[in-house]
């Protein structure tokens, strides 16, 4: 089997892909020959992502739009597939994180997590399956979902209650739409160096997150980018229904916590 991944003919959606993560989601698609719609909440972000990325010679269609609106979802996916067909691929990676303890999370914050995190994933994930369904085509959906989503992190109640939904939505639709030739794959970081994205965090936990990793250094955008490219190409054509830890090693178990530092004589 040819290992060179070529997106060339493919049409590849990315959420909130205006910054981070996605942003790097998009490059890596693009690279590759795919043509990339992307999505973000804010036009002015969509512009300036879409100019980066055409400037290095990808083609590329920018969409603002809420993911947590049924109707600004359709209307997404509908410009999508006039401008550029029907999604061969789609990544629903828009998701939200703030930080705040359990016994101060407000009713609104909550709604915002889950509405962005689990109904945004939600909708993206069935109104693109409908279009692929309704052409008859095959195709991938990757959901971005979280190490946080098997480890409980302080102040994160809401966020790691939305990326375990996210798995377990994920092994849902795995379920019902092989049948359809529709794989469906939830990728889960650990900790990424992400600037515009590390706001809510503070130097500890960057510094605590970064030293984590067994590899020996924090995660990087292009790290989840090339796992969610592999999860989408040829080589991964049996895999679906599954939850890929992207994070070094971290999940593994805690690398700094050693019982001796001498070995036995």
């Amino acid at each position: 089997m040819n290992t060179t991944i070529d997106c060339s003919g493919q049409t590849v959606l990315v959420t909130g892909g205006a910054t981070g993560l996605g942003l790097a989601i998009a490059e890596a698609f693009g690279r590759a020959g795919a043509a990339v719609a992307l999505n973000d909440l804010a036009r002015e972000r969509v512009d300036q992502a879409t100019a980066r990325l055409s400037q290095q010679g990808i083609r590329c269609f920018g969409v603002a739009g809420d993911v947590r609106c049924p109707n600004q979802v359709q209307r997404l996916i509908d410009d999508v597939v006039t401008e550029l067909g029907v999604p061969d691929v789609a990544i629903a990676n828009a998701g939200i994180y703030p930080n705040t303890p359990f016994l101060d999370v407000s009713e609104e914050e909550l709604d915002r997590v889950l509405d962005t995190n689990v109904k945004g994933v939600f909708l993206t994930c069935q109104t693109v399956a409908r279009a692929m369904v309704a052409a008859q085509r095959p195709g991938q959906l990757i959901t971005v979902a979280s190490g946080a989503a098997n480890t409980a992190i302080w102040g994160w109640s809401h966020y790691c209650a939305s990326k375990a939904a996210v798995v377990m939505l994920t092994r849902a639709m795995a379920l019902e739409l092989g049948q359809h030739g529709i794989r469906v794959n939830a990728v889960l970081p650990g900790y990424v160096d992400v600037p515009e994205g590390g706001v809510p965090l503070d130097a500890a936990y960057k510094d605590t997150a970064r030293r984590a990793s067994p590899i020996g250094r924090p995660g990087e955008p292009a790290d989840i980018a090339r796992a969610i490219l592999l999860l989408t190409s040829p080589l991964a054509e049996y895999i679906t229904g599954t939850a890929l830890a992207v994070d070094g090693g971290s999940s593994a178990g805690r690398v700094a916590v050693r019982p001796r530092t001498t070995p036995l004589t």
